[in-house]
């Protein structure tokens, strides 16, 4: 289980989430159908939030389903 200075927060890129926990690699990949296109390919250097207010995603919900794949 991660402790609190490795937790998931809305401004770490999603490199740096994927570097730490490349377990997160499946959590982006099926939102890419909603975000119409390759979240890692073209997001990758942008942070969560960045990234979900791009594509339109529930930043709450993917937060939660990032830190539940580090778990």
């Amino acid at each position: 289980m991660s402790g609190q200075a490795d937790r998931i927060r809305p401004d770490m890129t999603l490199l740096d989430i994927l570097a730490k926990h490349r377990e997160t690699e499946a959590v982006f990949r099926a939102r890419d159908d909603q975000a119409g296109e390759c979240i890692l390919c073209n997001a990758l250097f942008e942070t969560v939030a960045e990234a979900a207010a791009r594509y339109g995603l529930d930043l709450d919900e993917l937060l939660r389903d990032l830190r539940r794949a580090t778990e």
